[in-house]
């Protein structure tokens, strides 16, 4: 599905992905931990072609992506899902579904797909015509993952859906991640909450400054006496 081999991303003089390699294969979940200034938003950011690679390879459904342009990236099936939600806040949450299909020509599958969104989020459909400045943090997130999926990803990727957001509504946002992997959607997902993160994940990645350091599935990281002290509080 996805796979990157050897990035390097400089920011100015400062080396910001240092060689990293890994992969997301076909309807899993992928997770990848760190603290901040780790480089996690930056790989997202690099896959999506919003900063410039000086080495490596992103490679998607086995064809090379690494000078695409961020729109035809899109086209090809992945979708980010930024930090910091950067909904319309002047549109209605209607309006910001209907632009996430913005470069979808299929008419009666979008209608199919809003629906879903609706069915995974009801309080959207709620408030369909409510402005999104005017949401909770919560509902904001919760447009932003639904806008996202209006794209029709076959990659979601997520950067920290659960930032800021009160434990009930966090359980909610993993419990539908977790679904929309189940209905065929693969997911990269870099969060803080690294419990929340292992305990979703099929495999998982731990970042630091700019290198990957370690990998695994989400059970063994969440055993890994590292995880534990660095991540979990333990």
């Amino acid at each position: 599905m996805l796979k990157i081999e050897n990035l390097n991303v400089f920011y100015g003089g400062i080396h910001a992905l240092r060689g990293i390699s890994l992969e997301v294969p076909d309807r899993k979940i992928i997770s990848l931990i760190g603290a901040n200034g780790a480089g996690k938003s930056t790989t997202l950011k690099a896959i999506m072609g919003l900063v410039p690679k000086s080495e490596g390879k992103v490679a998607f459904d086995e064809k090379d992506i690494t000078s695409a342009q961020t729109k035809d990236i899109v086209g090809s099936g992945i979708v980010l899902c930024p930090e910091g939600r950067r909904v319309f806040p002047d549109l209605t949450i209607a309006e910001n579904l209907t632009l996430g299909a913005y470069l979808r020509k299929d008419k009666e599958q979008i209608k199919k797909d809003k629906q879903w969104v609706y069915e995974l989020f009801p309080r959207l459909l709620e408030r369909e015509w409510q402005l999104a400045g005017t949401l909770s943090g919560g509902e904001q997130q919760m447009l932003a993952v639904g806008r996202a999926i209006m794209s029709k990803p076959k990659l979601l990727m997520l950067d920290e859906p659960s930032l800021g957001l009160a434990p009930l509504v966090v359980k909610d946002i993993f419990s539908i991640i977790r679904q929309i992997n189940d209905a065929g959607v693969n997911i990269l997902l870099i969060e803080q909450n690294a419990k929340a993160a292992l305990e979703i994940a099929d495999h998982a990645y731990v970042m630091e400054t700019g290198s990957i350091t370690l990998s695994g599935t989400g059970k063994e990281l969440l055993a890994s006496d590292l995880v534990k002290k660095a991540y979990l509080g333990e």
